[in-house]
């Protein structure tokens, strides 16, 4: 059995993989998390196999937590589930120190072979991510980009808020502010609807 900790900040969601995960028959679920903090504690409490994470956790997000994890040097194994499919957002979770990155549109099977792969020391990615992030030019002019400031940029060029962006990553809209000010000055960018024209052109986010 893969002992697996459950890291996701919606509870119909992480009800819904416990009782899959359990149910498939290979899988030990040892706890569950509800935001990035508690993610990081548990790990180091429970030292599972694999760390089923949610790329956007409150408190730390999925990204800021494969980073501090990796720099603990444990030997857990982190796979990221995200509502996102496109390329750039596995590279920057393989980048971070995830072992993969899979879509919470996947199947069941696809999400237990996922885990059995990364726990066997594989590397899941979905189709075109293992090129781009060998080529270094996976994000494009968004690689200069800080994480969070990429995370805000998806977010804002999905028709989301400062206020709603806020209460999603449990961080103050004026933080949030600022990291838009961070992406239009980097990416040259204008309003809001640049971030959007520049994310669909970057296949960050679908048109």
């Amino acid at each position: 059995m893969i002992r697996v900790v459950i890291a996701e900040d919606h509870t119909l969601v992480r009800e819904a993989l416990l009782r899959l995960l359990v149910a498939s028959g290979k899988v030990q679920v040892v706890a569950q998390a509800t935001n990035g903090r508690e993610a990081v504690e548990l790990v180091t409490r429970y030292q599972p196999d694999v760390l089923l994470l949610d790329i956007g956790m409150p408190e730390k997000d999925g990204l800021q937590t494969c980073m501090e994890l990796a720099a603990s040097g444990t030997a857990t194994r982190v796979l990221i589930l995200s509502m996102h499919t496109e390329e750039s957002y596995a590279v920057r979770a393989i980048r971070a120190g995830a072992a993969g990155f899979i879509a919470k549109t996947a199947h069941l099977d696809e999400l237990t072979a996922a885990i059995e792969a990364v726990h066997a020391g594989q590397r899941v990615l979905p189709p075109g991510a293992e090129a781009a992030l060998v080529s270094d030019d996976a994000a494009g002019p968004a690689k200069v980009l800080s994480q969070r400031e990429f995370q805000v940029m998806g977010y804002l060029a999905s028709g989301m808020t400062n206020r709603e962006i806020a209460q999603l990553l449990a961080i103050s809209v004026k933080t949030v502010d600022t990291h838009r000010g961070h992406v239009l000055k980097k990416l040259k960018l204008r309003n809001n609807s640049d971030i959007t024209r520049f994310a669909i052109q970057h296949g960050l986010i679908q048109g």
